[in-house]
């Protein structure tokens, strides 16, 4: 092999860099064991307080020591492995943006038109019907229907509109619709990213699905539920407040620290060590940051960052001697900002400032608050505000419904960037008011309570127009300005689709996850040794080279591992070692040609290389439909699958020849195989071709069964394809599926709104006797937190009396409290639903075609394609024939969902590989032996590659049927599908795709020489 060197130095390089990635994922777990050691001194019900406590004090401290760099928990937090939220437990919420408010709110008055009434009607049931492309064309179109063709410009006329006039036509009206729509989604988006930066939990992930008015949200190890989706959909509130000085309020606060040291005095209580030392170690030797920003009309921004004269210019206190300063650390007060604390010790700040005596030593109308985000120049501390009311009702003067516009842009001056704000007439009017008597004072900007800045006033303002500077970046003015613009959202996105997933689920997929792991590992490492011995052996080492590489770039990409992607890992494992079965029994063939040890191997790999390379290419086609069609754990088990793929391609190809070649070069010799399996299915001489009728008869036979029981039975659809809402729980003891059907179904119909198909639920053992799956179907279409808590009071008012114990409504909807109740729960709207079995139909068509042009593409003709497509479309239906016919007589679930979609796609990407090898090899002895006839040439072809084909699929069986007995019930149905597919896909290889393009290529020659 040329380049040992370069391969060798490669394969160094990414050795260190996966060791590297790992390193923060095993740094992280050493500290959570730190932080759960020390919560474990303090009573149960406070130790995960305490824990998160410690967690958050070492935050923003170093925590690992590389020598030429120190990460901090934070850094090492963000580089660590991330788990799924089937794995850790959680929460996935899809939120949409009702488009029907956005345009309600810009009509005012006029949407009370009649035509306005009937156009958005229909608007709303073409979007309800899947028929709607754009809702906002639909709307414009209707309206100008209904209203005979009158300008639709009339309806948006407005005084503080200048973009909108009686001479706009209907098509400019309808571009400005549409911004306005663009601009309410991302205002809506900029609010859900600052709320889930407080729901307490570690790697939150927002993202904007593109071409939709819809965001998926997902929070890891979210505790309260109910807390998440009232936080979600509330109302966006953007507020401007007069502030006091941090001078004006240090004699209070000093005040109150001292009084603060005699209460605790009196009344010890515990402060947690770690939280103490953290603020102070990091707190030694700060500077205070130089963070406020200005907010100038005519003339330039003044610093208002200055610490206050009388600020305490000592950084270190004592928790003992200065209770309230060794929290809220003084230092860093400047403008309106009193102070900085940790994360960790905001709870103490606001308790501290919440008792009575202390309140009474502050002005009455003094609000604190916090900031919305640490500050990374102070160590990720937040700053604390002292808000002035001003109004007789306790209100904010202004609110965000006042600002018509505001952006980001480049400053006249200087690389800085500023934000350009602009009000309507009313907020004109007060804003002067505000700034003409506040000048030289800070007016903080507050969005859902929290103070996103606090810019000084130069300058009265009076006329609506404000440019807010600072030391921007043009990323913070974009910030900054999406927070002002959230004042104009008119309505809240409302959730349609969510799935929560309980933490004892998520350890026990955990577990069941790594024992499949384990079992299928070790039962591959044996299978390549027992069978091809010495090089079978490097085989492995290459294997546990492919997963260290895997998940080292897992890591690096930020990838998310889902349980699907640990199946995925396995999977990948089985066909791992496909590569270098190609390989070995490519080089024993050349063996028995008569060649030597070294150029047998040479010839081995080197006539390898096509099929691999088809076969890898193939499945990374369907993994990438895949992750653009799939979501949630299917994107992560396809990008486990084709992060896989490219790993295992680069060890089977380099690092297990270079060890094939060491082994050779030190000893001289190395074994392919045992006495056993040395001629393993090595002299078959089946007639393949002359039993393809038969085959054609099997297979259509299996088709019309699969049809009769579509027909009849249909599918066990899951709720991403029905709507509705679906609960896994568990009760503390064995349950029956009849017993809670019936409870169920009779709770349900005591409902006037339940018709027949709501009443009905779908009820199934769900792994062990005390865990069932219920899904039903009322209100399905009604996808309100109202909704929600409706179905699940009704449904533990069904079940409550088959448990042992009088467990309460709110025990069993958190298993946070109580291990039994809802583990997982998920809520489908129909527009969703209709949306993802759009997206499975598309993704197993585009499959197809992909993959049958790329077959045209490699081997030059069409009936190489048209029989490969035939037998992965025959075992994709049969699969689907296999689901309908057996649903709800196996012990385990066979329902249709997103995974089921993933598996058929898998299955079409790993059957491809069988077909590929054959179709090579058929493409070899064409050339080797043209004067054999094409039917000599495929049944000898079929023949020779039999060996590898048994064996790379018994290797995938092995590592699937450890997957399937020991993964866990989630993916059992899914694993199911995988074995069907491996072994039809096999059986369809050699019966029906070879045999299929063989016809037609006869079919042509005949046609050919006819001519």
């Amino acid at each position: 092999m040329q380049s040992k060197g370069f391969i060798k130095l490669i394969a160094v390089l990414l050795a260190l860099a996966c060791v590297y990635q790992l390193s923060f994922t095993f740094k992280t777990r050493g500290v959570e064991k730190k932080a759960a050691a020390y919560a474990a001194q303090f009573p149960l019900d406070q130790q995960d307080e305490a824990e998160q406590h410690y967690l958050d004090s070492v935050q923003n401290l170093p925590v690992y020591n590389l020598g030429f760099r120190k990460f901090t928990y934070k850094e090492c937090k963000e580089k660590e492995l991330n788990l799924g939220l089937d794995l850790k437990g959680g929460m996935n919420v899809m939120l949409e943006v009702q488009v029907e408010d956005v345009v309600k709110a810009l009509a005012g008055d006029s949407q009370n038109d009649p035509a306005f009434i009937e156009a958005i009607g229909v608007a709303n049931e073409a979007m309800k019907q899947g028929s709607s492309t754009d809702y906002i064309s639909d709307f414009v179109k209707a309206y100008s229907r209904l209203s005979n063709g009158r300008p639709i410009a009339e309806l948006f006329v407005s005084p503080d509109r200048k973009d909108i006039t009686l001479e706009s036509s209907d098509a400019d009206v309808e571009k400005i619709l549409k911004k306005e729509t663009e601009a309410a989604i991302g205002a809506s988006f900029n609010v859900l990213r600052s709320r889930i930066d407080h729901f307490g939990v570690t790697q939150p992930n927002i993202l904007r699905l593109p071409n939709s008015h819809r965001i998926l949200v997902e929070l890891p190890g979210v505790k309260e539920p109910q807390r998440v989706r009232d936080l979600l959909q509330g109302t966006a509130s953007l507020e401007f407040w007069t502030t006091y000085d941090a001078n004006e309020i240090f004699p209070a606060l000093s005040a109150a620290d001292k009084l603060l040291k005699n209460e605790l005095a009196q009344t010890p209580v515990v402060t947690p060590e770690a939280a103490t030392e953290a603020a102070t170690e990091a707190a030694a030797g700060e500077t205070p940051a130089g963070g406020a920003e200005g907010l100038i009309a005519e003339v330039g921004a003044a610093d208002s960052a200055a610490t206050a004269e009388t600020t305490v210019q000592e950084g270190n206190f004592d928790q003992a001697q200065n209770p309230l300063f060794a929290v809220l650390n003084p230092r860093f007060a400047g403008g309106a900002s009193i102070g900085a604390a940790y994360k960790a010790d905001m709870a103490a700040v606001d308790e501290y400032l919440s008792r009575p005596a202390i309140r009474e030593l502050f002005p009455a109308d003094i609000l604190f608050k916090w900031g919305v985000k640490g500050d990374d120049k102070i160590d990720g501390r937040f700053y604390l505000y002292a808000i002035k009311v001003s109004t007789p009702d306790g209100k904010a003067p202004l609110d965000g419904s006042v600002v018509t516009e505001a952006i980001e842009q480049y400053a006249q001056r200087g690389a800085t960037a500023e934000v350009s704000m602009t009000m309507n007439a009313e907020g004109t009017q007060e804003w002067a008011r505000m700034t003409g008597e506040n000048i030289g004072k800070c007016i903080a900007i507050v969005l859902d309570g929290y103070v996103y800045s606090a810019p000084r006033v130069n300058s009265k303002i009076d006329k609506g127009q404000s440019q807010i500077t600072g030391d921007f970046t043009i990323q913070e003015a974009k910030d900054l300005a999406n927070v002002l613009n959230s004042g104009k959202v008119p309505a809240p996105a409302k959730i349609i689709q969510d799935t929560v997933v309980g933490p004892s689920l998520g350890q026990e997929s955990i577990n069941a996850g790594m024992i499949s792991f384990v079992i299928a590992f070790i039962l591959v490492l044996l299978y390549m040794g027992l069978f091809y011995k010495t090089a079978g052996w490097m085989s492995d080492v290459a294997l546990l080279t492919n997963v260290f590489l895997l998940m080292g770039v897992l890591v690096s990409f930020g990838a998310v591992l889902t349980l699907p992607g640990i199946a995925g890992i396995v999977l990948t494992m089985g066909m791992a070692v496909d590569a270098n079965v190609i390989i070995y029994e490519r080089i024993k063939e050349e063996l028995r040609g008569g060649k030597g040890l070294s150029l047998a191997i040479k010839d081995g790999f080197s006539k390898a290389y096509s099929a691999i390379i088809d076969g890898n290419l193939t499945t990374i086609i369907t993994g990438i439909v895949l992750f653009i069609f799939g979501n949630g754990p299917v994107q992560g088990f396809a990008t486990t699958l084709i992060i896989g793929i490219i790993t295992s391609f680069f060890c089977a190809i380099f690092i297990t020849r270079l060890l094939i070649e060491w082994i050779v070069g030190k000893w001289g010799h190395i074994s392919f195989s045992r006495r056993w399996s040395e001629n393993f299915l090595n002299n078959t001489r089946v007639d393949f071709i002359a039993k393809r009728k038969m085959a054609y008869y099997i297979a259509a036979g299996l088709m019309v069964l699969s049809c009769v029981s579509f027909f009849a039975r249909g599918l066990n659809l899951g709720a991403e394809f029905t709507g509705g809402r679906a609960y896994v729980i568990r009760f503390d003891k064995p349950v029956s599926a009849e017993e809670v059907r019936h409870n169920v179904e009779k709770a349900f119909s005591q409902f006037a709104d339940a018709d027949a198909s709501s009443i009905s639920s779908e009820v199934k053992q769900y792994g062990k006797e005390n865990q069932m799956r219920i899904v039903t179907q009322y209100r399905y279409d009604d996808t309100s937190d109202e909704a929600t808590s409706e179905v699940e009071q009704i449904i533990y008012d069904a079940l409550k009396p088959l448990y042992s114990y009088d467990i309460t409504f709110e025990q069993f909807r958190n298993t946070q409290t109580d291990a039994n109740g809802i583990l997982t729960a998920d809520k489908i709207g129909p527009s969703i639903a209709k949306d993802m079995t759009w997206n499975a139909i598309y993704s197993v068509l585009f499959s197809l075609i992909a993959i049958g042009l790329y077959i045209t593409f490699r081997f030059k003709r069409w009936q190489w394609a048209s029989g490969a497509t035939a037998a992965l479309a025959f075992n994709a239906l049969l699969i689907i024939g296999i689901f309908s016919m057996f649903y709800g007589l196996l012990p385990f679930n066979l329902e249709v969902n997103q995974a089921f979609i993933a598996a058929i796609l898998t299955i079409i990407g790993y059957a491809i590989n069988d077909t590929v090898v054959v179709f090579d090899r058929i493409r070899e002895y064409l050339g080797l032996y043209p004067k054999r006839n094409l039917k000599e040439n495929v049944n000898n072809a079929i023949n020779s590659t039999l060996s590898r084909t048994i064996n790379t699929s018994g290797t995938t069986l092995v590592t699937l049927l450890a997957i399937f007995f020991f993964g866990g019930e989630t993916i059992r149905g899914f694993i199911f599908a995988l074995i069907i597919g491996v072994v039809v896909g096999t059986a369809a290889t050699i019966f029906l795709a070879t045999p299929i393009a063989y016809d037609l290529m006869t079919k042509r020659a005949k046609t050919d020489a006819e001519k």
